[in-house]
């Protein structure tokens, strides 16, 4: 497994303090966020899931603690549009150049705007997928939103 992909090379260009984990995927997990939280031995509070989304027929990002659902009403209210709803994996890998259990928010191919929950934001630190299946990298939630432009709002269920 490369421990170099968009989404780090995106993160060391930007300055940001990271460090890269690796645990082994389960690609018949039910919930792909929680069993990276259980791989890597961390909270699922502090492994946050990257999951793609459409606000009014655009594409936008969600970055939500593991164990988490997003509202989209609350999505939508975020980031100023009518109505949300999840974009269909092929969609979601298309537009983020990234393969579903491997999406990152940092270094897809077109930066689309994004939201971050934020209760994450009083963590001292998280996890976000590093653009590869089973590739965490741990980092600071402020710097996250920083280098995303990303939203803080309340976005979960």
């Amino acid at each position: 497994m490369s421990k170099t992909t968009r989404a780090t090379q995106a993160l060391a260009k930007a300055g940001v303090a990271f460090t890269v984990h690796t645990y082994d995927y389960d690609p018949d997990a039910s919930r792909i966020g929680l069993q990276a939280a259980e791989a890597i031995g961390e909270h699922p509070s502090r492994v946050l899931k990257t999951l793609m989304a459409e606000l009014d027929g655009k594409p936008v990002c969600v970055v939500v603690p593991s164990d988490r659902e997003v509202s989209m009403k609350k999505l939508a209210a975020a980031l100023g549009g009518k109505s949300a709803e999840m974009m269909k994996p092929p969609n979601a890998e298309k537009i983020t150049g990234y393969v579903v259990g491997g999406i990152s928010p940092f270094g897809q191919k077109k930066q689309v705007p994004t939201a971050i929950e934020i209760s994450a934001l009083s963590e001292p630190q998280v996890y976000i997928n590093g653009g590869q299946r089973g590739l965490q990298v741990r980092l600071s939630p402020l710097d996250a939103q920083r280098v995303l432009n990303a939203v803080a709002a309340p976005v979960v269920a």
